[in-house]
C-alpha cells in the first residue's frame, strides 16, 4: 500500500512545481476561478492540455514560491505576480496564442442559478410572457412588483422588467421566483483578470486590440510628440517636416514682402503680380485632369477588333474524289 505523503511533503512537491512553471513558461494569466466546480475544471484542463497548465493554490503558498524562486534565479519580474494573488485565483501558464488561449477557456463557461445571497455578475431582465405558472402564483410577481395578468388560466407577465441589477445581492424572492420560471440567469467560469507577460503586466483588455486601433494609437502618439516638439521648439523627427515649411513659409514671407529673391520665391512673386496666371495654372491643370479619363476612353475605343475571317480561300468541292 502506497504511503500518503504528508502535509510538509505536499507543500515541497507544489512548491517544486511552481519553481518549475515559472522557469519555462514566459506568459502566465491570473484566472478568477469564483463558483467553479471541479467538473468545469477538469473540462477546462483538458480542452487546452499541450501548451497550457493550470496551477490554483492558497495565495499565500504562491507568493512564497514566487519569491523563493527570485531569490533562487535572480528573475526579479517574477516578483510582479505577487500584487495580483487576490481573491480565489490560480494561475495559467501557457505557450500558446494568449487571445486564443482567453477565448478557449471561455468556451467552458456554465449556466447557473441564481441563489440566494449571490452578487450578481449581470443584469437579470425577465422577460415578458405566459409563464405557465398557476394563479396562486401571483404572490411572488406582486412582492416584486411585476405587473401580470391572468390568461388562459396561467400567470403571464405584460412587459419585461429588471428584477435583480448588477453587482446587487440576490434576494430569497427574486430567487424563488427566477426557480419557478426555470431561468438560470448567470454563467461561470475562468475569467481571466490579469496578463504577465515577460515582466510585463497588462490588462486582458488589450487582447481585444486590433492593428487599426494599434495604429490610431500610434498616430495620437506621434501627433502629441510633434506638437511638444513646435511648442517648445526642439526638433524631432516627428516634427522636422513641419518645421522645414514652416521656415520656408517664413522666408518666403520676407522675400515677398523685401527686394530679396530666390529661385523658389520668384513664381509666387510672378503669380501676386498678375493673379490672372495662377487662375490660368489652375484652369489648365482642371482641363488635364478631366481630359485624362477620356484619353483612357478613346484608348480602348482603339483597340484592334479580331480581324473577320477572309472569304477568298477557296472552298472544297465535295463532288471531287
Amino acid at each position: 500500500m502506497a504511503v500518503k505523503p504528508s502535509r510538509a511533503q505536499k507543500k515541497v512537491h507544489y512548491d517544486q512545481k511552481l519553481c518549475r512553471l515559472l522557469g519555462e513558461y514566459s506568459q502566465v494569466l491570473i484566472v478568477g476561478a469564483d463558483n467553479v466546480g471541479s467538473k468545469q475544471m477538469q473540462d477546462i484542463r483538458t480542452g487546452i492540455r499541450g501548451d497550457s497548465i493550470i496551477l490554483m493554490g492558497k495565495n499565500t503558498m504562491m507568493k512564497r514560491s514566487i519569491k523563493r524562486h527570485a531569490e533562487m534565479t535572480g528573475n526579479e519580474a517574477v516578483l510582479s505576480l505577487i500584487p495580483l494573488l487576490v481573491g480565489n485565483v490560480g494561475m495559467l501558464f501557457t505557450k500558446g496564442d494568449l487571445k486564443e488561449v482567453r477565448d478557449e477557456i471561455a468556451k467552458y463557461k456554465v449556466g447557473a442559478p441564481a441563489r440566494v445571497g449571490l452578487v450578481a455578475p449581470i443584469d437579470v431582465v425577465v422577460p415578458p410572457g405566459n409563464t405557465g405558472l398557476d394563479p396562486s402564483q401571483t404572490s411572488f410577481f406582486q412582492v416584486l412588483n411585476i405587473a401580470t395578468k391572468i390568461n388562459k388560466g396561467t400567470v403571464e407577465i405584460i412587459s419585461s422588467v429588471e428584477i435583480i441589477k448588477q453587482g446587487e445581492k440576490v434576494g430569497s424572492s427574486e430567487a424563488a421566483l427566477l426557480s419557478k420560471l426555470g431561468i438560470r440567469p448567470f454563467s461561470y467560469g475562468l475569467i481571466v483578470t490579469n496578463i504577465y507577460d515577460n515582466g510585463s503586466i497588462f490588462s486582458p483588455a488589450v487582447l481585444d486590440l486590433t492593428e487599426d486601433d494599434l495604429v490610431a494609437k500610434f498616430a495620437a502618439g506621434v501627433s502629441m510628440v510633434t506638437s511638444l516638439s513646435l511648442a517648445i521648439s526642439y526638433p524631432s523627427l516627428a516634427a522636422a517636416p513641419h518645421m522645414f515649411i514652416n521656415g520656408y513659409k517664413n522666408v518666403l514671407a520676407v522675400a515677398v514682402a523685401t527686394e530679396y529673391s530666390f529661385p523658389q520665391a520668384e513664381e509666387v512673386k510672378e503669380y501676386l503680380k498678375d493673379p490672372s496666371k495662377f487662375a490660368s495654372a489652375v484652369a489648365s491643370t482642371a482641363v488635364v485632369s478631366d481630359a485624362a479619363p477620356a484619353t483612357e476612353a478613346a484608348k480602348e475605343e482603339k483597340k484592334e477588333e479580331p480581324e473577320e475571317e477572309s472569304d477568298d480561300e477557296p472552298m472544297l468541292n465535295l463532288f471531287d474524289e
